[in-house]
């Protein structure tokens, strides 16, 4: 879709064991944590390239944990905060 917009929010949420999250199901199949320490990992980031109809090509991150994969607008927000978050380390 475009035009939308979207506001990232970066926050501590005290220990997950205590945290209880109700995500829409129409929108969110399963919720799964990442540590910070995996994100940064070599081995759990990768990049996908896309190729539009038009020939437009682009690349995009992707972070890589067992049978999930962090990628599109999301993987875009991570990445972003990584480099914000820990200069140099990413």
């Amino acid at each position: 879709q475009h035009g939308m917009t979207v506001a990232p929010v970066v926050a501590n949420l005290g220990p997950l064991e205590a945290l209880t999250v109700n995500p829409n199901p129409d929108e969110v199949e399963e919720v799964f944590t990442l540590p910070l320490a995996h994100l940064l990992r070599e081995e759990n980031q990768g990049y996908t390239h896309f190729r539009t109809a038009s020939g437009y090509g682009y690349t995009l991150p992707v972070f890589l944990n067992g049978p999930h994969k962090v990628w599109g607008l999301t993987a875009i927000i991570t990445e972003l905060t990584l480099e914000l978050l820990l200069p140099g380390h990413y």
